[in-house]
């Protein structure tokens, strides 16, 4: 089976620079995955992605070694299953409040006798070998997403469930939960002693922490703390941020000359 570079990165101490794609298209996820992500998270939450362009997407990413990652829209096992068996190498689970529905999170990523995944790898058995089901269990990377105050109060029991692989911190909805302003890199005191917590817990546990990030230099500075999986912005707003630049330059520069030429 194709080796999980994710999980390679971890086991040699490193941190995984993911990258993010809200905009539901092959050309744009392609050109992402050539610029060198270690992997990339197509978001089927809060991104304007069906399951169709997901896939799409997926054989996009494939032409590179950045490894595919899906967030879902729920903990729902219907979805969970058809992203993996779509070849998805991990998959990231909004919203995990407690241990019984981290059970169930891994229970949905794990064919038996470790879980209850129904057979059926249509594609996933094209991207990662014909073995795939002998090693599927072991190579695919899980992440409950920590955002609540709910899964704060139960975060050691979520922690200590076997198969959890990672948690992946949204620093907006951790925020609004907990009466902070909803923000990715500033965060308000109380958020970001939330944050420090919530590293520490998953250190203790030999989880691997991920979180969300606005910019690169705060990215950084999380790994710098400890957290192995980082995102920075997505390419929505990279595109945004791109062009604003682009036109803030030239609306700065000299007047147009006659005709509109510049």
């Amino acid at each position: 089976m194709r080796p999980n570079r994710l999980r390679s990165i971890w086991q040699a101490g490193g941190a995984v620079v993911n990258g993010w794609l809200a905009i539901p298209n092959s050309f744009s996820a392609e050109t992402m995955a050539h610029q060198g992500w270690d992997s990339l998270t197509i978001d089927l939450q809060h991104g304007v992605v069906d399951y169709q362009a997901m896939l799409t997407m997926l054989q996009a990413i494939s032409t590179t070694a950045t490894v595919p990652v899906v967030r879902v829209p729920w903990l729902e096992p219907g979805i969970l299953m058809k992203t993996l068996d779509a070849g998805a190498y991990g998959v990231i689970c909004p919203m995990v409040n407690n241990r019984e529905e981290a059970q169930k999170l891994v229970a949905y990523t794990h064919y038996a006798p470790r879980g209850t995944r129904s057979f059926g790898p249509v594609r996933a058995l094209l991207y990662s070998g014909a073995d795939y089901p002998q090693h599927a269990n072991d190579t695919i990377v899980t992440f409950a997403m920590i955002e609540t105050a709910a899964a704060l109060d139960n975060l050691d029991d979520i922690l200590s469930v076997e198969g959890l692989d990672a948690i992946y911190i949204g620093p907006s909805d951790l925020s609004l939960a907990l009466g902070c302003t909803p923000t990715f890199d500033d965060l308000d005191p109380k958020a970001a002693e939330a944050v420090d917590h919530i590293l520490a817990r998953a250190k203790a546990h030999g989880v691997v922490a991920g979180i969300h990030n606005g910019t690169p230099e705060a990215a950084l500075k999380r790994i710098a703390k400890g957290f192995q999986f980082v995102t920075i912005s997505s390419d929505a707003r990279l595109m945004a941020a791109g062009a604003q630049a682009v036109v803030a330059k030239m609306r700065a520069g000299p007047a147009p000359k006659a005709g509109g030429a510049y």
